[in-house]
């Protein structure tokens, strides 16, 4: 076994997900990534936890979805099994990104429905959602795969305290803020207010490998137009530059350039999917490379991604209503030319270089 594969399972055990003795933990993962299965079962039996081990299969999936008739139902034992649970480590990885690209944008957004309470259930535990290195994303990417395997293991074990320390200063300015203002090229110039909501520092905790700075805008401040430059892989079709127009939060007009109907059925699953629910800065200078995996794409220094969908509880301030939705889908922005980042006001990045960074002018 490469001996960064059990160093990626420590950073999940004791970094992300803070295993301790007793917890009941379900781990879910592809055929290929059973080496890093196997080593989180060593560390877990080392520390008195209680693994149950889930293999997702992309095919398998499909295979589900492609024979239903998309009249899905919220799957109870799954759901009892997430709410017995105290912790979820969730790998993706597999030989074929495309294996669901078959499966019509309105059979995901009825399973997505369905599946919900089972989400909810989970994000309310500790959970870490992570990458193992197969060679499919290898591909995608246009990686080898030994390339890819460096790439990923060296994001997933930066020093995260150093990590932390960084973001700290962009949290702190968002902390407290009213409005934000994003603006890059001629086709991006959107604002909202993020006040009331607590902006989170994610050091490699729930996402690992992490690296951004978020919060959720106030549902209907949302006003503007944003042109998501840089593409996302959804379901194993590629979206790219989508387009979207807000008035009062919610998405009144959108388009893209490749796959527009994979866009409309995501903004047609429920009506929270056409609000934002997540404003993230991406701040790791490690990830230098656009890879087509928006856990890594959407961390990267120079970005700023927003999430149609759902927003996490714990970026909503009490007196804030809270996003609802079965999607939480986010898309990208390149900040790297032509573009400010303002916090009431003030400019607090500009061209990808923060207020607090060596080059800032």
């Amino acid at each position: 076994m490469d001996p960064r594969i059990r160093t990626h399972a420590e950073t999940i055990v004791d970094h992300s997900t803070s295993i301790e003795s007793g917890d009941d933990v379900v781990i879910s993962m592809p055929a290929v990534a059973e080496d890093l299965a196997v080593a989180l079962h060593e560390l877990l039996g080392d520390r008195g936890a209680n693994p149950v081990y889930l293999h997702n299969s992309e095919r398998a999936s499909r295979a589900f979805l492609r024979a239903s008739d998309d009249d899905f139902e919220t799957p109870a034992h799954q759901l009892a099994l997430f709410e017995e649970a105290d912790a979820f480590v969730i790998a993706r990885g597999g030989p074929n990104v495309s294996e669901q690209g078959d499966v019509s944008p309105e059979t995901n957004a009825a399973y997505r429905r369905a599946m919900r309470p089972v989400l909810d259930e989970r994000l309310e535990k500790r959970w870490c959602l992570t990458q193992f290195p197969s060679s499919g994303h290898a591909q995608l990417a246009g990686m080898s795969t030994e390339a890819y395997e460096n790439f990923v293991w060296d994001a997933v074990t930066l020093d995260w305290e150093a990590q932390r320390e960084h973001q700290a200063r962009m949290v702190e300015i968002l902390d407290g803020a009213n409005e934000v203002r994003i603006r890059s090229g001629d086709e991006t110039d959107v604002t909202m207010s993020v006040a009331g909501n607590p902006t989170l520092n994610d050091y490699g905790e729930h996402n690992l490998p992490g690296g951004e700075v978020f919060t959720a805008p106030v549902k209907e401040s949302v006003e503007g137009y944003v042109h998501f430059d840089l593409p996302l892989y959804r379901k194993g079709k590629e979206i790219e530059d989508a387009r979207l127009r807000f008035e009062d939060g919610r998405v009144v007009g959108h388009s893209a350039e490749r796959n527009e109907d994979v866009l409309t059925g995501i903004l047609d699953t429920d009506e929270g999917a056409r609000y934002l629910g997540e404003l993230g800065i991406g701040m790791n200078r490690s990830i230098d490379q656009f890879t087509y995996n928006m856990l890594f794409d959407e961390k990267m220094g120079d970005t700023v991604h927003m999430a149609v969908g759902n927003a996490y509880a714990d970026t909503v301030g009490e007196e804030n209503e809270r996003n609802e939705s079965a999607e939480h889908v986010d898309m990208i922005v390149d900040m790297g030319e032509d573009s400010v980042i303002e916090v009431d006001g003030e400019v607090v990045q500009r061209n990808g270089t923060f207020v607090f960074e060596d080059g800032f002018e």
